[in-house]
Parts: structure tokens; C-alpha cells; sequence
């Protein structure tokens, strides 16, 4: 959907230079095409959001490839023929930004959502030169859609599930649009008089804005100040019968 006004006249307004960062829209809907799939379409809203603002996007639709269960970085060495995985990870690793989109089943994230942090996971023995998590200094927020309630409860388990790997987790990080319980419309549905459900929704579309600009805020942030000092942190220096010289980031034996 093209942006509202309110949305076109932040971008309008906005004077911090976004270009460089890099972000990751994730979509882990249970729909093979991504053009059926209601959570793209207002994936689609951030990333309108993100390109006006400088920021290069890409969206990757987790069905489009061949991604098992499991936490091993390649499960081709655990008996699957094919993963996909290794090269979408590498997109993963360079961006600065992860918005993981998933509509409802029963209250929960999809199962193809699961696989997604299962993988996430796999990789969180990674480092970075700083000796902490890889995810350090990456931002991240999430994307959800359904019938029925559950919003709340899925942002609470995908925004720990990133911030427990490393991820910088923004202010309200997450946004949403459900529509009433039980059967009826998805988000972007075509309504009797010819609207689309969820698009005119003001309390969709501004947690949606927000949830983009605070991690293209916070993203840009951590980029400036260097990331988060690596005190305290750092893996490499926790391992038995290591010294380390506060003063100087090298560790010895």
C-alpha cells in the first residue's frame, strides 16, 4: 500500500541521513507465494517507510527457500540434502536492522517463525571482533497479523528471542492489525465497499511508523557511538585462565 499522509509527511520532515544502513523484512508467513501473503502487505508499509528514509531494503519471503528446523549453522551436515540457509544469513549478518513479520495461528508466531529463531539461534556461538554476539549493535523489531488476539503475546516472545541473541530491541518495537475474533478479513482483504481491511486502521499504521523510525533511530545511534562498549561483554575474555587488561583490549593467558 502507498503510504497514508501522516506517513509521507514524516518522511517529508525528516533530516537525519539514513543511507548505508541496511535492513532485513523477513516474512514467515505459512502462504507459498509471497504475493498472497497479508503480512507482506504491511511488511510492505516499512519498507516504504525505510527506502523514502535512505535506508537499502530487502524483503525475503522464508517459503521462497528450502530452510529446515534445526540449530546448526548448515543443516546439510545433519542429514537434510538442501539448506538455503548459509546464504540468507549472510543478508542477515550485513544488515543493521531485522523486522521478523508472522501472522496468528492460535495465539502464536507461524511455525515457519520458529524455524526462523531455531536457525537465528544456531548461529549465536558467532562472534564479532569485538568478542561479543554476533547480533551486537543489530537492531530489531517484528511484524504481526491475524484474526484474533495474540499480538502482545508473539511480540513478547519474538522481541526476547532477539534481545536473549543480541539484538538491540528499540522502544515499542512491535505493530500489528488483527481483526475481529473469529472468522473474517485478514489485513489487506478487499471489503464490500471496496476498501481494504486494516489500511485505514490509525492505531495499525502509526505503531507500524513507529516501530520503523525507532529502529532506523536506533540503528543509526549505535552506528555513531561505535556500538556497545564490549566491558563486560566480551566472550573472548571469559574463557578460563584469561587475564584481561581493562586498559587495553587484548587478553592473554
Amino acid at each position: 500500500m502507498a503510504l497514508n499522509e501522516k506517513q509521507q509527511e514524516l518522511c517529508s520532515a525528516n533530516t537525519v541521513d539514513y543511507t548505508g544502513l541496511r535492513a532485513i523484512l523477513v516474512n514467515t508467513s505459512l502462504k507459498k507465494q509471497a504475493s498472497q501473503s497479508h503480512t507482506r502487505m504491511l511488511l510492505n508499509v516499512v519498507e516504504e517507510i525505510m527506502s523514502a528514509n535512505g535506508v537499502g531494503v530487502e524483503q525475503i519471503h522464508l517459503l521462497d527457500h528450502q530452510v529446515p528446523p534445526g540449530v546448526y549453522p548448515d543443516m546439510t551436515e545433519h542429514g537434510w540434502e538442501r539448506d538455503d540457509w548459509p546464504v540468507l544469513w549472510e543478508k542477515i549478518k550485513n544488515a543493521h536492522i531485522l523486522v521478523v513479520g508472522t501472522p496468528l495461528w492460535l495465539g502464536e508466531e507461524s511455525s515457519v517463525c520458529r524455524v526462523l529463531i531455531e536457525r537465528l539461534y544456531g548461529m549465536s556461538g558467532l562472534l564479532n571482533e569485538q568478542g561479543q554476539s554476533i547480533y551486537y549493535n543489530k537492531v530489531g523489531g517484528c511484524v504481526i497479523t491475524g484474526n484474533e488476539d495474540g499480538i502482545k503475546h508473539t511480540a513478547m516472545t519474538i522481541g526476547y528471542a532477539l534481545s536473549h541473541l543480541g539484538y538491540t530491541i528499540p522502544p515499542q518495537a512491535d505493530c500489528g492489525w488483527i481483526g475481529e475474533a473469529g472468522p473474517g478479513p485478514s489485513y489487506g482483504d478487499t471489503l464490500e465497499d471496496g476498501s481494504r481491511a486494516g489500511f485505514d486502521n490509525d492505531f495499525t499504521q502509526r505503531n507500524t511508523t513507529i516501530m520503523t523510525w525507532n529502529t532506523m533511530h536506533l540503528a543509526r545511534m549505535l552506528e555513531q557511538a561505535g556500538g556497545i562498549p564490549n566491558h563486560g561483554n566480551n566472550r573472548e575474555a571469559w574463557r578460563a585462565g584469561c587475564r584481561f587488561d581493562y586498559a587495553n583490549p587484548e587478553y592473554r593467558s
